[in-house]
């Protein structure tokens, strides 16, 4: 059994979705110790026991420590078997990390799956739907696979109460991907979402994205909802090429001005723009397992996060695949998968 920190490198509950992935794909067994043992609140939360919850039911797997606040846990994975399923976090927890976790299996199963997947789809600190629709799933579905996912009910942190549906069509290998360049702009567009709030809230953060990036009325949308289990206030700017779609997201916080929000998702917009890249940070790390399940691949992106570097740690540990970081300048990076 394969014994892993969760407390080294970043520290969060990437370890464990990472780990927990690749135990499902290679059937190694797994023990997790120390698990987010540096955060504010260590252990297992809500959205992480999920994760693990849908791990083991997807996979018939023993497991011991899926509890709230556990620090260690074991996993033995049995066969993968894909189907129906229904994962309800309970909370605002992130329903994307959820799916993080049991995708890349469904991906290489010998047939295909839907899931309804219940709890935030929203939230700081995890992948936005948009991000996942618009910007990671169209790559993946270039290495082979069909992912086709819709956004039922949207859940704002703190209330949740989001529902998203998946359909998985999978493929039997999933092709390397290249991405070294970014391709001809084809545009930019800003939405800015408000749920049970003053619309001019969503109006304001668009002024400033406008204002930030010379856009215009057809390049801007506010998007007011009214079915949700509670407020909630997002801005997203999805920069358009050739060869990828990179998607920025800021949240409305209380006491945190509208302007201030919408000026961060700029800045964001911004540095990428500037840093010539295809791939952003937070596009890298989720594609870095794909890559390596692919066996191959190449991303020009910008300096690897502390993130990417302990997901590439976990994925060494699992997978026998090379992962290669040569700056190429102060502002880019090529990050290069192999197999061993």
């Amino acid at each position: 059994m394969l014994t892993i920190d969760g407390s080294f490198g970043e520290g969060g509950g990437q370890i464990l979705r990472t780990a927990l992935a690749l135990s499902l794909l290679t059937g190694q067994p797994l023990r997790l110790e120390r698990i987010r043992a540096r955060r504010e609140k260590p252990g297992l939360r809500q959205q992480h026991l999920t994760a693990v919850n849908a791990a083991t039911q997807i996979s018939g797997a023993r497991v011991t420590g899926a509890a709230l606040t556990s620090q260690t846990l074991t996993f033995e994975p049995g066969r993968v078997q894909p189907g129906a399923y229904e994962f309800d976090v309970g909370t605002a927890g992130s329903t994307t990390l959820v799916l993080q976790t049991i995708l890349p299996p469904l991906l290489l199963a010998d047939r295909p799956s839907t899931l309804v997947l219940k709890g935030g789809t929203h939230n700081p600190l995890a992948p936005p739907f948009d991000f996942l629709e618009q910007a990671f799933l169209p790559l993946v579905e270039r290495m082979g696979p069909s992912v086709q996912v819709r956004l039922e009910r949207c859940g704002f942190y703190p209330a949740g109460g989001g529902i998203v549906t998946v359909r998985v069509e999978p493929v039997a290998r999933l092709a390397p991907l290249d991405l070294r360049e970014r391709g001809r702009l084809h545009g930019i567009r800003a939405r800015a979402l408000v749920a049970r709030l003053p619309r001019h809230i969503a109006e304001r953060e668009l002024q400033t994205v406008r204002a930030g990036l010379g856009l215009n009325d057809e390049q801007l949308e506010v998007v007011d909802i009214a079915d949700t289990a509670g407020p909630g206030n997002v801005v997203t700017i999805a920069v358009a090429s050739a060869e990828v779609t990179e998607v920025f997201t800021g949240f409305g916080i209380r006491g945190r001005p509208a302007e201030r929000v919408a000026q961060e998702v700029v800045r964001q917009v911004r540095d990428y723009l500037d840093a010539g890249v295809p791939v952003g940070p937070y596009l890298a790390d989720q594609l870095l397992l794909p890559l390596a399940l692919a066996g191959g691949g190449a991303l020009l992106t910008v300096p690897p996060t502390p993130h990417s570097t302990t997901n590439i740690e976990v994925i060494r540990r699992l997978v026998p695949v090379s992962i290669t970081a040569a700056q190429v300048d102060e502002r880019a990076c090529l990050l290069e998968v192999a197999n061993r």
